[in-house]
């Protein structure tokens, strides 16, 4: 018999049942590996696989809860800069709109109602072409829900600003 072998084999079984776990309970939101008291009800045996549990970081005591909390703790912007941001930004709405539209035009005019003309290796491989007919048509699914997203965007802009050019 061959003990070289049997060695390393006894070796990591008794490791692996040096690590396995004790009977874990679960009590509520509370994991426990000592048998609960018969005051508390609601405990249950956990079964099958390994249980960890991470403790959340507690904030500390002087920090504040969240930062998100109070949405006035911002800088405080002046009504004339507040304005003068809502133009530019509308302004760059405005300018993303009307490349996307004209992007949109390209691709129309492209596509041609579902048959565009064939390319060069297009005309022996039937494949190719239908590859980028598909292609087009989802370039334009995408163009016209961002066209959407801007106009959407722009409806939002605050009533002080110039008016709107969509069409």
């Amino acid at each position: 018999m061959n003990y070289a072998l049997l060695i390393p084999l006894a070796a990591v079984v008794f490791a692996a049942n040096s690590f396995s776990q004790d009977q874990i309970y679960r009590c509520g939101n509370e994991y426990t590996n000592t048998v609960p008291s018969p005051q508390k009800t609601g405990c249950k045996l956990v079964e099958g696989g390994n249980v960890t549990v991470v403790q959340a970081a507690r904030p500390a005591a002087g920090a504040p809860a969240r930062a998100s909390a109070s949405p006035s703790a911002g800088p405080k912007v002046d009504s004339n800069e507040q304005k003068s941001r809502d133009s530019d930004a509308k302004l760059i709405l405005e300018s993303e709109l009307k490349k996307a539209e004209a992007r949109q035009a390209e691709l129309l005019k492209e596509y041609n109602n579902g048959e565009p003309e064939k390319l060069g290796p297009e005309a022996r491989n039937h494949q190719k072409y239908l590859d980028r007919v598909a292609e087009l048509k989802a370039s334009l699914a995408r163009i016209e829900s961002d066209i959407a997203g801007i106009r959407r965007e722009l409806g939002r802009a605050p009533a002080g600003s110039s008016a709107s050019s969509s069409k």
